[in-house]
């Protein structure tokens, strides 16, 4: 998982953001102080009540069989999966070539500049904090794992979901610190000040919201894990384009099971669901990499996500053909059995994609007018990139 918010307006960068309101202003998040002795971006607590009525909550009581047929099988065995050592060198060989292995990826890695390097590590320090977003999951009320190892299908997946995410740190740690380009001491401090940080994404304990936003993100690393392999390969590291390309390929796969429960719950209770749309798309959605922080950079997000748009690792094209595409897939513009609340959500949801063009082109004009600026960052050894 990974990347960013749109809020009541989109922001310079796409990465930053992830719903979007009828605003017509951009703007980018406020800088916050880093006085605090941890880090200075933890969310503002919200107290919860599990605001689902029992109705709502035997929804998704009632589709745990239809799970088990249609989402389960979207698990892979695990004797059927690939794992991060199959991609590395391996010490565990029987051969002395380890070293000129370990050389040959240092030598690969030459042709891709410092700016790749900086949204290869932010993805996967975001990828790290893996245990923040199964907690996240398990906070929902119908769907949670109640036990820790429930059998309930919604629990399976969960829990299935998460150990295949587990690999894509795991791959993309490793090579990086083998790659020699960056330094593992700031990564490892962000990723531990991003895990003890969690995340508040608003999704307010209601699995309506929850699968709404998985099928949003899911697809969004699909697309950026995609568009990493391709720099990695135009840079000559078509090993580090396979490793990308393999997560991608993951990432697709667990947004087919969200984005096929969404519309499962578009059949058997279209109204909630169409509000639950709505509301993602007109509340401010932070992702869960938002709060990063290195130790020094209050604001390392941020220019994280503008090198990521500037590079074109993700952009708001992207983002504006990840709602498109769900729009068509869900067949929202041709859904019915909604009262006048659903059907006001349904209209602007599928107004959303026009309204978003006409404010990128403004964004746009805007950005031609701002002066590129160079920004260290701690996870390549402060050196300076364009942001």
């Amino acid at each position: 998982m990974e990347i960013l918010v749109f809020s009541n307006a989109i922001p310079a960068s796409p990465l930053s953001s992830m719903a979007c309101g009828g605003a017509t202003t951009f703007r980018r998040p406020q800088p916050i102080s880093a006085t605090a002795k941890q880090s200075p971006l933890l969310s503002r607590h919200r107290k919860l009540s599990h605001p689902m009525p029992p109705e709502k909550v035997e929804v998704f009581k009632s589709l745990e069989s239809w799970v088990s047929r249609s989402v389960l099988p979207l698990v892979k065995p695990v004797n059927k999966s690939w794992q991060p050592i199959e991609f590395l060198p391996n010490p565990g060989k029987p051969t002395d070539n380890l070293v000129d292995e370990i050389k040959a990826l240092r030598d690969r890695t030459i042709g891709l500049p410092d700016e790749y390097f900086v949204v290869l590590v932010g993805d996967m320090i975001t990828e790290e904090a893996l245990p923040t977003y199964q907690s996240l999951i398990n906070t929902c009320d119908g769907v949670r794992d109640e036990s820790g190892a429930s059998p309930c299908p919604w629990a399976t997946w969960v829990r299935s979901w998460t150990a295949e995410e587990n690999r894509h740190g795991d791959l993309l740690r490793t090579y990086l610190y083998l790659s020699g380009r960056v330094d593992m001491l700031m990564i490892d401090r962000t990723t531990q000040y991003l895990i003890a940080a969690g995340a508040d994404i608003g999704l307010d304990n209601n699995p309506y919201l929850t699968f709404v936003y998985t099928s949003f993100q899911e697809r969004a690393t699909f697309v950026s894990h995609g568009n990493t392999a391709r720099l990695a390969k135009k840079g000559g590291d078509a090993v580090l384009a396979s490793i990308c390309g393999t997560i991608a390929a993951d990432e697709k796969r667990h947004e087919n099971a969200y984005v096929r429960i969404v519309e499962k719950l578009l059949e058997v209770d279209p109204n909630e669901t169409m509000l639950a749309i709505g509301k993602m798309m007109r509340k401010r959605i932070t992702m869960p990499g938002h709060l990063m922080y290195d130790g020094h950079d209050p604001n390392l997000f941020q220019h994280f996500s503008s090198v990521a748009e500037r590079i074109g690792v993700y952009t708001i094209d992207d983002y504006m053909e990840i709602m498109e595409f769900l729009i068509t897939r869900w067949r929202l513009e041709k859904l019915d059995g909604l009262r006048g609340d659903g059907r006001r959500e349904q209209e602007y949801v599928c107004g959303l994609p026009t309204r978003m063009r006409k404010l990128q082109e403004q964004a746009a004009e805007r950005a031609r007018k701002v002066e590129p600026h160079e920004h260290k960052f701690s996870w390549i050894f402060n050196r300076e990139v364009i942001v």
